[in-house]
């Protein structure tokens, strides 16, 4: 019944049709009173039907029926059956069906439905629907053949009539009568009939045949019907659709459907565009678990949707024709419809991933197997946005684990998102929701190298899509700028920034969401808070005004913020009303004719107004004023103002500058004072009038703090020697813009003297109270940092009287910075003066490192210097110039001299960084003067006066430090981390504002600028160390050597290694756009080898370069700067794409430096914390880079700590001198930790692999074990805690890869390898039994850091039990495996007493044989471990009388 319901309701559309049509003919016809007229021809066929209860009609009226179908037909079948003429009656009906419908439209009302009678009145009998005549008749089974040949012979002649009236189609109604019938009785013979149809008809009828062939046929006829259309597909691509559709409703065996799928795959890329989404989804969900990965994988090869869109250019122009009305056009698919093919493509695709979980995972191997950059394609990321808006959790976690990988690696790159993006933008804002996740989880990754590939899907999210996205966008990025995550934070100020300079008109609609970082700008940096007022001020006060509606709340927020006491908010309403003031103040374009371009009055009233109200605000704190002098240097390097908000600027500066800190000089300076004033450092000479007047005013600074509140609030301003440094900036800065980068106007200020206090001081620290010590060391920190501005002001000035001034208060800073520690040790708790006002730094600070502690090796800034190395860059005629303060501080380091064999105690500034004023990048300049040796100083500085100007040894040390500290900050990229919860109080950022405004992009080139110069300055160092070598016939320490000299000059090597480091480690290189960067940085290497010859590839560079810098080997003058070279050159290898092919020489370099005594310049040994370190790197550089790493284990292992044993207490191994008592647990721990990691990558036994293979892998294990071995057993020689704790943790780790990767292997070796597998075990089971004794001997320490890893080492050792017995078992060899109590003992071999009286701790005793040697086994087994034990006890002797090498080891921890 319900099949009937089923048939009836296919053709439910027609039969409307035809009643409507009946309908209308009765009603409208020419006889529209009186009845249709009936068939009166009375034929056995009108006969039967009429007495059947059908009526025939003509006229195109409906047949009628009076019964129901079934009883018609029943009726039909018992008249034929029971006529006395059966069967030749059969024949007559025939006859008379076929005469009937001769006539085209008698046979058109056969195929329509009949109507029920309603004259009868009994129509109740009838249901409201019935079938066509014929399809009635097709029922009756003794009728079917004929009248199905009937039907086909009858349909060629409509084939090309198309649609009668009423919308009805001849043939199309024909092949609706073989459908859904109860039963065909030569189901075959129709299938071949209508397969001849489908050879010669149109196309619209081959489709209707098609798509009907599986409502037709049965199911045994699918697999031989598929064929046929399998074969005609590959002949005919118009009826891809309809043969696809058939064959997704055909009933198919699995390899026929595999069969059809590859036909499918390989018509593919012929297939037209509109009938992909249905070709896409055939092979999608005809797919099966085993083949998914393969067919996911050739789809993705062949689906080119590149093709599918045309580009926008392309678009444009179409729409233009279609736009003329071109006729041609309307056959064209427009932009739209290809975005709408491909939107239907991406839907069966999700549709499959959604339903199908095999075909996600498949997707997500087919591009995670993609190796090239420019084979991924744009349907790679549309994927991988479907997968991810999928609800399945794991295939949306899969998505954004492949996007990330495939962006760090540099897989998928900007290119092909700009391109997704720029053709598919309405196919992708069907997945907006994914794009945004995404976004803000690449945004948030503490990975680096992926958050900018988020930013870029903010952005072009932003540019193409509709305005609800957008708005989407601008919420996400503020969400992540309050997130205060640093980072994240920077990121998103950079697009909004960019967003804004972009679309500055779409970006004013979301202001409103912009403003409301405003509450949280707690969280955020001083860089980030400039940014970000930037950003608001662009939008309020940009040129076209379009953001008007915040500037009031942009002026009250500013208000409100300057006049807050809390300094945090002071600082916060400067820093944004100085950016407001760039915004309103800046030069406006003309226009209109009527203006001339300049800023309108009104404007020009108002940043007056903000800058005398910033000013008044900040007048009362000197914090507050040298911020705001700072912020306004900022803005009038960055930002072009109008020339009038300008030249107000400048004038102030200049009058007030001279008023506040410029004194004219006087024989006798009046006041009292804490120390003795005395003008110093005068480079001028005695035309010279004018000083700065730093000690009056910090007396006077002092003196005005110790007041009472009450009496500091005057009316007039407070001059403090903090604002010296920032103002001058300001200043320097003005004169810059006025005068296009010419510094006459204020060049007197660079050789100007200060007044200050004589330095001899210093020497009588002792004798001074708290209060003048504290006010010497703020003397020392101002002067520091006045130097600190000058050099910043005139470094790039190009006179050489300039460059020798610079280069003088270059020496003046490093002797400056001598004293400063010295004195500084002398004033424990002092709180230097801030230098650096937009951090926090500004609050007290108290600071840990303040309390003197012993003079570490410094890098050069520490020592001190002698007085012809002070003053080494001057020209004779200066020497003589030299004022009287400057002779007596000349003189000053003989007497330094004299006490330098005292040991005096010091502080490391390094601590004090975020007192002294930043250096501007560009000082970095001075580094292209040459480097002064002392053997041309001695030759030259007294024969002729010298034109060049020349870097001291610490003025080098001095510039090389602050670039490598500028690009450790800027180019070395850290994870973006979350704030703790106490957040700590120094902040990394804190002296490196200048250089925040720059990108890395910027630094980097900068850097590859100075190679040339740090490439000679490297040279020298080499020269010096090689000239040293010779003149003391190799010896480091001989009787020439000057120790402060040869200390400066290995601080110089080693941090122009650094620096070169630093520089190619910059991971921006690995971009596209940055490869020709990359290049020159290496051209600069490799011209220093061979002159500069055609173009080189990336790989002769990289090996000129390294060739260039191995050369340097033979002059490491510590093992630190060997350390540098060795990562350097690690570094540069790397940049290649063949990075292998150096590893050899990195290892045998690394080997060289491990082989080699250190001696310092004094003679001693090399050691302490540092030499550790990098002896514990050097170490692992040496075994990544050595092609056997277990074969270089075992060297060290048995040659090397063998020596070791056999060596007296304070001697080294003789094969590694690096190898002694003191650094015995550095070796320790770096070899079990490289061996732990080595046998990981062994890869695991399979079953497939053949003997000779299984052979290689069980050598490889025994290599390991043996060197593991070699390794537990050394815990009886060097039984110091830090030793047996890195045995407990790495024996543990390598125990878990031997039974994950090794036993496998075992398993399958077993029959064919027993001999080596044996051998293997023996070896491995002495291990296990040491690790065994050491977990005894860990408990009777009662050590936590050592019993902590005893349970799952012991969990460990039951394991491997447990496995060998398992892999006997396997091996049918399981009478081989017995178990005896292992007795706990310590480390000396000896039983534990406390558990004497107990047998417990059933452990370890495990070995296999085949089942004939099996009598053996326990004998050979009891003397392993008596030889063990023997062996154990006889080096107890031995070890007793070695306790303090031992204590020492575990002091060195």
């Amino acid at each position: 019944m319900n099949r009937k319901k089923r048939r009836s309701s296919v053709d439910r559309g027609e039969a409307a049709t035809a009643n409507t049509k009946a309908k209308k003919s009765r009603n409208t016809g020419r006889k529209s009173k009186e009845p249709a007229p009936e068939e009166t021809n009375e034929s056995v066929f009108c006969l039967f039907l009429r007495e059947a209860g059908v009526t025939l009609k003509q006229a195109g009226t409906s047949n009628e029926i009076a019964v129901d179908q079934v009883v018609f037909q029943k009726r039909i079948q018992k008249q034929l059956q029971k006529s006395p003429r059966y069967p030749g009656i059969v024949q007559e009906f025939t006859a008379g069906l076929e005469s009937h419908i001769e006539d085209a439209e008698r046979f058109r009302n056969c195929l329509i439905p009949c109507v029920p009678r309603l004259s009868d009145g009994d129509s109740s009998h009838v249901s409201s629907f019935q079938e066509s005549l014929l399809r009635m008749l097709l029922g009756i089974e003794m009728l079917q053949t004929f009248i199905i040949n009937t039907l086909l012979e009858k349909l060629p002649e409509f084939m090309f009539d198309g649609t009668g009236d009423g919308g009805l189609s001849i043939p199309h109604t024909i092949i609706n009568q073989f459908k859904w019938l109860d039963r065909v009785v030569d189901s075959k013979e129709l299938a071949a009939k209508l397969m001849e149809l489908v050879s010669v008809a149109p196309v619209e009828v081959q489709r209707d045949i098609i798509t009907s062939l599986p409502e037709i046929l049965e199911d045994s006829q699918h697999n031989d019907i598929a064929r046929e259309l399998n074969s005609l597909l590959q002949e005919n691509t118009q009826l891809t659709v309809p043969i696809l559709d058939a064959l997704s409703s055909l009933n198919l065996s699995s390899s026929l459907l595999t069969e059809v799928r590859g036909a499918v795959m390989l018509t593919l890329a012929a297939v037209q565009l509109e009938d992909l989404p249905v070709v896409v989804k055939f092979i999608l969900h005809s797919v099966s678990a085993s083949d998914a990965s393969e067919v996911v994988r050739n789809l993705r090869k062949k689906l080119e949707l590149e093709q599918c869109v045309l580009p926008p250019v392309l678009q444009a122009s179409q729409s233009r024709i279609k736009s003329k009305g071109s006729a041609a056009s309307s056959s064209t698919p427009s932009a739209g419809s290809s975005q709408d093919s491909v939107t239907l493509i991406l839907d069966g695709i999700k549709s499959a991933v959604r339903f199908q979980k095999m075909i996600s995972e498949a997707w997500l191997k087919a591009i995670e197997s993609v190796d090239e950059e420019k084979d991924h394609k744009v349907v790679d990321l549309l994927v991988l946005f479907i997968l991810h808006s999928t609800n399945a959790n794991q295939s949306r976690r899969g998505a954004e684990r492949v996007l990330k990988v495939k962006v760090r690696t540099g897989q998928i790159q900007e290119a092909l998102l700009q391109r997704t993006f720029r053709d598919y933008a309405q196919v992708m804002r069907g997945y907006f929701p994914s794009i945004l996740a995404l976004a803000q989880s690449l945004l948030r990754s503490p990975d680096p190298c992926v958050v900018p590939f988020g930013g870029h899907m903010y952005r072009h999210s932003f540019t193409a899509f509709d305005s609800y996205c957008q708005q989407e966008v601008v919420g996400s990025l503020v969400t992540h700028v309050c997130s205060g995550v640093g980072g994240e934070v920077d990121m998103a100020l950079e697009l909004l920034c960019g967003l804004v300079t972009e679309k500055p008109t779409e970006m004013v609609l979301y202001a409103v969401f912009v403003k409301g970082i405003l509450d949280y700008m707690d969280n955020l940096a001083p860089q980030q808070i400039r940014r970000l007022f930037h950003l608001l001020s662009s939008l309020a006060f940009g040129q076209q005004q379009q953001g008007s509606h915040i500037q009031d709340d942009m002026h009250i927020v500013i208000r409100k913020q300057l006049s807050s006491t809390v300094p945090k908010y002071k600082r916060i309403g400067i820093i944004g009303a100085v950016r407001i003031v760039g915004s309103m103040g800046a030069t406006r374009l003309k226009v209109k004719e009527a203006q001339n371009g300049s800023l309108p009055q009104e404007t020009l009233r108002q940043v007056t107004a903000l800058l005398e109200l910033v000013k008044s605000s900040s007048e009362s704190s000197p914090e507050a004023a040298a911020l705001y002098y700072d912020e306004l240097a900022n803005l009038m390097l960055s930002s072009t103002l109008d020339p009038e908000v300008q030249q107000n600027i400048e004038k102030s500066v200049i009058d007030d500058f001279q008023v506040d800190f410029v004194v004219d000089l006087e024989p006798e300076i009046p006041g009292s004072f804490p120390l003795t004033p005395r003008v110093m450092y005068d480079l001028e000479g005695q035309g010279n009038n004018i000083a700065i007047n730093l000690l009056p005013l910090l007396a006077k600074s002092v003196q005005t703090k110790g007041e009472q509140q009450s009496q500091t609030t005057k009316a007039h301003k407070r001059v403090s020697p903090l604002c010296l440094s920032p103002f001058f900036r300001l200043l320097r800065l003005c004169e810059h813009k006025q005068h296009q980068g010419d510094l006459d106007e204020i060049d007197g200020l660079l050789g100007c003297p200060l007044i200050l206090t004589d330095m001899d001081v210093v020497e009588k620290m002792e004798s001074l109270s708290k209060v003048e010590r504290e006010f010497l060391c703020t003397l020392l920190f101002h002067t520091i940092n006045w130097f600190r501005e000058v050099i910043n002001a005139f470094c790039q000035q190009k006179e050489t009287e300039m460059k020798m001034k610079v280069m003088t208060r270059l020496q003046n800073i490093t002797y400056l910075q001598t004293l400063l520690e010295r004195a500084l040790a002398e004033t424990p708790g002092y709180v230097p003066p801030v230098a650096n006002f937009d951090g926090e730094s500004t609050d007290a600070v108290t600071l840990s490192s303040a309390a003197p502690v012993n003079k570490a090796k410094k890098d050069g800034t520490g020592k001190k210097r002698k007085a012809p190395g002070k003053n080494s860059s001057e020209s004779s005629t200066q020497l003589e110039e030299m004022t009287e303060a400057d002779k007596t501080q000349q003189e000053q380091p003989e007497k330094e001299k004299e006490k330098e064999k005292e040991i005096r105690q010091g502080v490391s500034l390094v601590s004090y960084r975020q007192f002294f004023r930043e250096l501007d990048l560009e000082v970095l300049d001075v580094l292209q003067c040459g480097l002064l040796s002392r053997s041309l100083l001695d030759s030259e500085l007294h024969t002729k006066v010298r034109e060049e100007v020349l870097l001291g040894p610490a003025e080098l040390v001095f510039l090389l430090e602050d670039m490598h500290r500028k690009l450790e900050f800027s180019l070395t990229a850290a994870p973006a981390k979350r704030p703790p919860f106490f957040k700590g109080r120094t902040d990394k950022s804190v002296g490196f504002s200048h250089l925040q405004q720059r990108s890395s992009k910027d630094i980097a080139s900068y850097c590859v600028q100075l190679l040339p110069a740090l490439c000679s300055h490297l040279e020298n160092c080499h020269n010096h160390f090689q000239t040293l070598l010779s003149d003391n016939n190799g010896v480091v320490d001989g009787p020439s050597t000057d120790v402060q000299q040869h200390h400066l000059m290995s601080s110089c090597y080693q941090l122009l290694l650094q620096v070169l480091n630093a520089t190619f480690s910059w991971s921006g290189f690995s971009q596209p756009g940055q490869r020709s960067l990359l290049k020159k940085a290496l051209g600069v290497l490799a011209e220093r080898l061979k002159e500069k010859s055609a173009e080189l590839t990336l790989d002769q560079l990289v090996k000129h370069s390294f060739k260039y810098l191995v050369n340097f080997r033979s002059t490491m003058p510590s093992l630190s700067t060997a350390l540098c070279l060795s990562q350097l050159l690690s570094t540069v290898s790397e940049k290649g794409g063949n990075s292998a092919a150096y590893r050899e020489q990195t290892a045998s370099l690394a080997k060289r430096f491990l082989g080699q005594v250190w001696v310092t310049a004094s003679g001693q040994r090399e050691r302490g914390i540092k030499f550790n370190e990098a002896l514990h790197t050097l170490l692992k550089i040496y075994l990544e880079h050595v092609d056997d790493v277990l074969k270089a284990v075992e060297e060290i292992a048995e040659t090397g700590i063998s020596e070791l044993i056999n060596a007296s207490k304070d001697e080294s191994s003789a094969s590694w001198p690096t190898l002694n008592r003191q650094t015995f647990l550095i070796f320790y721990k770096v070899l079990m930790a490289e061996l732990e990691k080595a046998v990981r990558k062994i890869p695991a036994g399979k079953v497939s692999d053949n003997t000779e293979a299984q052979s290689e892998k069980l050598m490889t294990w025994k290599l390991a074990v043996n060197d593991f071995h070699i390794l537990v057993k050394l815990v009886m020689e060097f039984d110091s805690r830090p030793v047996l704790n890195v045995c407990l943790k790495y024996g543990r780790l390598f125990l878990d890869s031997f039974l994950k990767l090794g036993m496998p292997l075992l398993d399958h070796s077993f029959k064919k390898h027993m001999e080596e597998v044996r051998s293997l075990l023996i070896i491995f089971q002495r291990s296990t039994r040491q690790l065994h004794h050491t977990c005894g001997h860990s408990k009777i320490l009662q050590d936590t850091s050592l019993t902590n890893h005893v349970p799952a080492l012991k969990k460990s050792l039951e394991l491997f039990i447990y496995r060998v017995k398992a892999m006997l078992t396997l091996n049918n060899c399981q009478e081989a495996f017995w178990i005896g109590n292992l007795k706990n003992r310590n480390l000396k071999g000896e039983e534990i007493p406390s558990q004497r009286s107990q047998e417990s701790d059933e452990d370890e005793e495990d070995e296999e044989e085949e089942e004939e040697q099996h009598s053996l086994l326990p004998q050979d087994q009891s003397e392993d471990e008596a030889v063990e034990t023997d062996s154990e006890e006889s080096k107890t002797v031995n070890r007793e009388e070695d306790l303090d090498p031992d204590d020492i080891i575990e002091d060195s921890d």
